[in-house]
């Protein structure tokens, strides 16, 4: 193990809830999917993380009016007509 890693101490639930397993639940899983305990720990939250936090940085917020403006006019003249695409 490489010096830079950590290592954090789990503590188990006595039962299985939404907010924890079990060791029992955690040694069949790991049976289950193949791997040890320690990476179903890793895969279980890499898991959380994809869907829990933002795949991208947040932007600035709306664009105002200047910017809004500027893309108008780079559009071309496109001013009140809209545009519709469709697949069929």
């Amino acid at each position: 193990m490489p010096a830079t890693a950590k290592k954090l101490l789990v503590g188990f639930r006595a039962t299985d809830n939404r907010f924890g397993v079990t060791r029992a639940t955690l040694g069949r899983l790991a049976d289950a999917l193949g791997l040890n305990e320690t990476q179903v720990v890793h895969y279980a939250l890499r898991q959380l993380a994809s869907t829990e936090l933002p795949a991208y940085e947040p932007d600035d917020g709306p664009l105002t009016k200047r910017e809004l403006q500027a893309i108008q006019k780079a559009a071309g003249g496109r001013r009140g007509k809209s545009v519709r695409a469709s697949l069929f």
